[in-house]
This record gives structure tokens, sequence and C-alpha cells, in this order.
């Protein structure tokens, strides 16, 4: 029996079927292993959210929909290996990237201490290697480059480019996920930067529009 085992047990029966439904219609293949620790990482996010408030999303059969399935619809389009999760809450989406593409490296960025307690404690507990929380602003954040920049909920287009200009490698992308509202602050991109592909999300379970734009440094080929 797994450690994770008991944990999983305390989560309804619908749970698991939904996750796998889900997974199944993004064409995400994971081994056992990762379908343990994404249930895990739902069981301890529902389990940790009762006293924290980590998320305003309070079922956890929404949880698998909101935040581990929109999450995993931008692994095809996340190759790192150096990942930086800015604004990544409770860690997401790089707890399920890191889950679901192990041979990423991923820093969960957050100001926010209780979140990253549960970030540190979500790592531990899924006994995941390749996971570095951090607690820190974006604007104090330096000294490390990255192949991507992932923003899911941290701000504006335009506040993400800005605060994190310095963080994206020599040929870096960043990848802002987004609603519907995306056209309008596109056209607010500030003139070093540019979209270089923008790709529609179908995220199961959820009929809200999602869009992965990417985004490079002008005049990066």
């Amino acid at each position: 029996m797994s450690q994770l085992t008991p944990l999983i047990n305390s989560l309804p029966e619908t749970v698991a079927p939904r996750l796998e439904e889900g997974l199944a219609a993004l064409g995400a293949t994971v081994t056992p292993q990762q379908r343990e620790q994404l249930l895990g990482l739902l069981a301890l996010l529902h389990k940790w959210n009762q006293a924290y408030n980590l998320t305003a999303v309070r079922d956890v059969e929404e949880m698998v929909s909101r935040h581990v399935l929109d999450s995993a619809a931008v692994a095809p389009y996340v190759h790192g290996p150096q990942i930086l999760d800015v604004g990544a809450g409770p860690g997401l989406p790089g707890l399920v990237l890191a889950i679901m593409k192990p041979e990423l490296q991923v820093t969960l960025l957050d100001s926010n201490g209780k979140k990253v307690r549960f970030q540190r404690q979500a790592v531990m507990e899924l006994a995941l290697t390749n996971v570095t929380p951090t607690q820190a602003r974006v604007e104090q954040f330096n000294g490390q480059t990255f192949d991507q920049v992932i923003s899911r909920a941290f701000a504006s287009l335009v506040d993400f480019i800005s605060l994190t200009r310095a963080l994206p490698a020599a040929h870096g992308q960043w990848l802002a996920m987004k609603g519907p509202g995306a056209d309008d602050e596109l056209r607010e991109l500030p003139d070093y930067v540019e979209l270089q592909t923008r790709h529609l999300l179908r995220v199961p379970f959820e009929t809200a529009e999602r869009q992965l734009l990417i985004l490079t440094p002008k005049g990066v080929e």
C-alpha cells in the first residue's frame, strides 16, 4: 500500500473516474504513480482548503476540472526544462506539470506564506524531487533565468510581462493562461515582447473559454 492510499481514500469515489475521463479527453497518458500523485494532490488541496482557504473552489469534483485538468491542458506546450510558475498560489499549474512531466525542474513562486507552506507539504507528501517552492514577491526574485515563465492567475498580461521581464532566459518564453479577455490585454503589450503562438484550451467539464498565450522577447527567433 502506498503512503498516499489513506489520503486518496478520503476522496469521494466519483473523483478518480472524473480525473481519468478528463485526462483521456485531453489525450494525456499518465503512469499509475502519476495518477496517484494527482489524486493525492486533490486530496491535500481539499483537506487544506477547509482550514486555510487556499482556493475559492470548495468542491473537490470541481477542483478536478478547474485546477488539475486546467493545469494539465497546457502540458503539451511546456518543455522547460527550467520552469518558473509565477503567482503559483497553492502550486497551480506548477505541481500538476511537475507530476505529469518529471523531466521538468519547476520553481513555484508566491508571496503568500500559507500557500507556500501548502506547496512544501505537497512536495513532501507527493515525493516530488523536481519542485522548489519559493516564498518571495516577484519584484524581489532574481538571480536565475528560466526557459519558460508561466502564470495562471497572477496578474494582467502587461503586469505579468513587466514584473518578470528579467526572468526568461535568452531564448525563453512567457506562457500566460487566460480567459476570453485576452484580446484587450494583448493590445497593451509592451513593445519589447511579441505574441508567438496562441492556443485554445479545451478543458474537460468546463464551458468557459480558456487559452494559452506564448510570448517571446521581440527579435528572438
